[in-house]
This record gives structure tokens, C-alpha cells and sequence, in this order.
């Protein structure tokens, strides 16, 4: 039986270098992602570590010997190949990357046809199966590799341009922590393209040279070690917003004019928002996680609010089947059905720019009067190695009290005047609790030091 490759997830691959990804394992999954889907025509792209050009080689080599015309983005963000997958009319599309993952990481997310999700039940399995086979054979002929990285961002650039009114855009100073990945030169051609339009957008760019060796830390935006960059930026610079991006920049985090950061919930209460705006009556995706403040938003515009499993995959899925105008995580994830369905991290600060200029409120404003009606904990992890038994003993403490219940995705228990989602890891011992509550931030705090004890009691 053929040995297992340990770099298979549910929805990507992602492993340690040299022990679960090397480019011997790059090869074979390129081949066997050509031969599952019988692709004819694939788009590469790769993010800025230091393995990662090697990866993206190989994986490019594999094509061509599977007779793939390959479509070679070069360093690009994976939104960049979504987008280009459908653009170009590829078979799919393969990102080298490891966005936010350790510095001894490294992995591949893969799209299908029209930059669908690539998954275990959607054919991931396959290119596993065939990739362990290893059994190909001969190079096939016609395979070729074609440098398309100018044409494919200049039309990206186009697509995001679309989003917004520049003509609705006012002066804005804004800080960019592009985090040392992939984002510097992409935000470069969208910042050209401002421009050329003569949109009042002024940037302070920090970080924003890629550097595989990524000299000020792994871009991950999320972690409160490494929001202290852009905040005391923003506050220096006396700008008017500061966002900052992870390594592929799939995700885009906010700071407001004072530095303070802007949880994920309420940028997408904001966008839903925008978007309700335009088209009145849309559908709007969310995550189960944390909902009160976009539920609130989207039923009071008139639009109709979906609840999907968190994930890309599971937001792609229900973007697709109702036809969603947006959808967004609070984990800072944002998908767009006018993106050919996918998520991009690049359109959300575009879209509250122009909300800014619309309003003429500054971010922290537009934010305010959300977090009061509906505060939330931010997402608390903790690390656990039984987190069955500590789910049981949450829910046996609260359940019997509960006025709502909801399993979709983890145990979520509606209070009545606040709310809790309980749910574990897909990849560590961890359990992540997010809690939300109406109007009452004490109510809050002390239900999350209610759970927080109740959780460490058991760990």
C-alpha cells in the first residue's frame, strides 16, 4: 500500500518542510492534481518564502509533464489566482503558500473550474490517492509554462476597481503593514490604479518589502504581538485608518484613527451594510461564531441573513447556493459573489474607504455605536487535550438555561441577553470560545470569566 502523504488536509495541503512537503512530494501532487482533473490548463501562483519558489517550480514541472499549459502568476496573492483561474478559463488553479503558518511551513490551496473550492469530497481525495500511487508514468507532451503575471494583474486590478466609486472617495491617510508577504506589490498596482483615477488616498507603507525571511515576524495580523506595528503607526502618523494583512493576504485586519483594532464582526456588520445599500434585499453569508450584530444590521436593510459553518469552503458553498451578494467571517475572511465567489482581502479596505468618504465619519464612529449594542470577547482559545468532556460540562452548566441552541458548527447557547459559541480545532488541541452580549459589556466580561473558569477547571 502506498505510503501516506501527512500534508492532506480537509481543504488544502500544509506541512512541516522536509518532513511532511519537500518538491520530490511537490511534483507528485502536481501531477496527480493535472490527472484528477484532467486540466489542460492550471494556474500557478506562490507567496514570498523561502521555499516557496522551489515548491512552485516543481509543482510546475509536474504540470508541464502531465502536457498542462501552465499559467504562471509568480509571486501573487491567492485571491490573484482565484480570480485569474476563472479569468484566464482555467481547469484550476494551485497557490504556494503557507500564509500565516510557522517559518518551517509550507502548503498549496487549490481551486477546481470557475475557481470552485478544491476538497476532500470534491476532489482533493483523488489527487491524494494518485499523488501517494505515485505511479504516472512518462511525460506526456504539450506541456508549456507561460509567464501571464503583468496581463493577469492588470485585469485583477480592473475587477477591483469595479467595487468601488472612486468620485465617493475624501482624503483619507491610511497605513498599510503589508507584513513583509506577498501584499506590497499588488497593493502597489491597486495604489497606481487609485491614482490614475485621482482618488485622495494617501499611503504610509510599512513592512512592505516581501522578505521570505519575514524580518518582523510571521505576518499574522490577528495575534496581539503584532498589532502594536500598525496601531502605533497609525497614531504617529496621525492617519485616519491603518490595515494590515497575513502572508497571502486572503485576510485584511482594520485599525481605526485612534490605533485600536477593529474586531472582524463589526467590519462585516460594515460591509453587509455597504452592500444592502446597493442591492436591497440581498443575501448576506455569515459564520455561527459571533451573529447579533450582523443579523441586526442585515434584517434591519432588509436583507436576508444565511448562517454557514465557518471555513472557506463552507462559505463558498452557501455564497454559491443562495446567490449571496457577501459574505464574511469574523476571523476577517470576506467573499464576494462579484469576485467569482471567493474571498479577497484587497476589496474590504477599498469598500470601507469609500463607507468613510460616504458617511463622512471616521472609522471609529462607524464602529462605535456596534460594539455598544453588541460587545464581544474576541475569539479566547484555550489550549486542552480533553475538549469532549469540557464541551459536556459547558453544556450541562449552561444548556438547561438556554432560550436557543444552535450545533451547525461547535455549541452555540442563546442566553436571552447574551450568547456563546463553543467549538474545538479542526488542527490543534485548542477549544475557542467567542462570546457576544446585548448592550452590557459587564454582563459580558463576566460571563466570559464564568466560562473561561469553568473551561480551565477541566484543562
Amino acid at each position: 500500500m502506498p505510503a501516506a502523504l501527512s500534508c492532506f488536509k480537509a481543504y488544502d495541503i500544509r506541512g512541516r518542510l522536509g518532513t511532511d512537503l519537500d518538491a520530490a512530494i511537490a511534483r507528485r501532487i502536481g501531477r496527480g492534481f493535472a490527472r484528477a482533473l484532467d486540466a489542460k490548463k492550471v494556474v500557478l501562483g506562490r507567496d514570498i518564502r523561502a521555499s516557496s519558489a522551489e515548491l512552485a517550480s516543481a509543482v510546475a514541472d509536474a504540470l508541464i509533464d502531465e502536457g498542462v499549459e501552465v499559467l504562471d502568476l509568480g509571486l501573487a496573492g491567492t485571491e490573484e489566482m482565484y480570480f485569474a483561474v476563472s479569468h484566464f478559463g482555467a481547469d484550476g488553479g494551485i497557490e504556494v503558500t503557507a500564509s500565516h503558518n510557522p517559518m518551517d511551513y509550507n502548503g498549496m490551496k487549490m481551486v477546481r473550474a470557475g475557481s470552485a473550492p478544491l476538497g476532500s469530497a470534491t476532489g482533493l481525495d483523488a489527487v491524494q490517492a494518485l499523488a501517494e500511487a505515485d505511479d504516472f508514468g512518462p511525460a506526456r507532451d504539450g506541456g508549456r509554462l507561460c509567464d501571464i503575471s503583468a496581463e493577469a494583474r492588470a485585469a485583477y486590478v480592473a475587477r477591483l476597481m469595479s467595487f468601488i466609486d472612486t468620485d465617493a472617495l475624501r482624503p483619507l491617510r491610511i497605513v498599510v503593514n503589508a507584513g513583509n508577504g506577498a501584499a506590497g506589490p499588488t497593493f502597489d498596482a491597486i495604489a497606481d490604479a487609485l491614482a490614475a483615477r485621482n482618488a485622495p488616498l494617501r499611503f504610509l507603507r510599512i513592512h512592505h518589502e516581501p522578505d521570505g525571511s519575514f524580518p518582523n515576524g510571521i505576518p499574522n495580523p490577528l495575534l496581539r504581538e503584532n498589532q502594536p506595528a500598525t496601531a502605533e503607526a497609525v497614531r504617529a502618523a496621525d492617519a485616519d485608518m491603518g490595515i494590515a494583512f497575513d502572508g497571502d493576504f486572503d485576510r485584511c485586519f482594520f485599525f481605526d484613527e485612534t490605533g485600536r483594532f477593529v474586531d472582524g464582526e463589526y467590519i462585516v456588520g460594515l460591509l453587509a451594510a455597504a452592500f444592502l445599500s446597493r442591492e436591497p434585499g440581498a443575501r448576506i453569508v455569515h459564520d455561527p461564531r459571533v451573529i447579533w450584530n450582523t443579523r441586526d444590521i442585515v434584517e434591519s436593510a432588509g436583507g436576508v441573513p444565511i448562517q454557514s459553518r465557518t471555513g472557506h469552503a463552507f462559505l463558498k458553498a452557501a455564497l454559491r447556493e443562495h446567490d449571496a451578494v457577501y459574505g464574511g467571517e469574523m476571523s476577517a475572511h470576506h467573499y464576494f459573489r462579484d469576485f467569482v465567489f471567493c474571498d479577497s482581502g484587497m476589496i474590504p479596505w477599498l469598500l470601507v474607504a469609500e463607507l468613510m468618504g460616504r458617511t463622512g465619519q471616521p472609522l471609529s464612529a462607524l464602529v462605535a455605536e456596534r460594539r455598544a449594542a453588541f460587545p464581544s470577547s474576541g475569539e479566547i482559545n484555550f489550549t486542552v487535550e480533553n475538549a469532549a468532556a469540557i464541551r459536556d460540562r459547558v453544556e450541562a452548566e449552561f444548556a438547561p438555561d438556554a432560550v436557543g441552541r444552535d450545533d451547525m458548527d461547535g455549541l452555540s447557547l442563546d442566553m436571552g441577553s447574551w450568547r456563546f459559541n463553543l467549538r474545538s480545532s479542526n488542527t490543534e488541541p485548542l477549544l475557542r470560545l467567542n462570546v457576544e452580549a446585548r448592550g452590557d459589556r459587564d454582563l459580558l466580561d463576566r460571563q466570559v470569566a464564568r466560562l473561561s473558569a469553568l473551561i480551565q477547571a477541566g484543562a
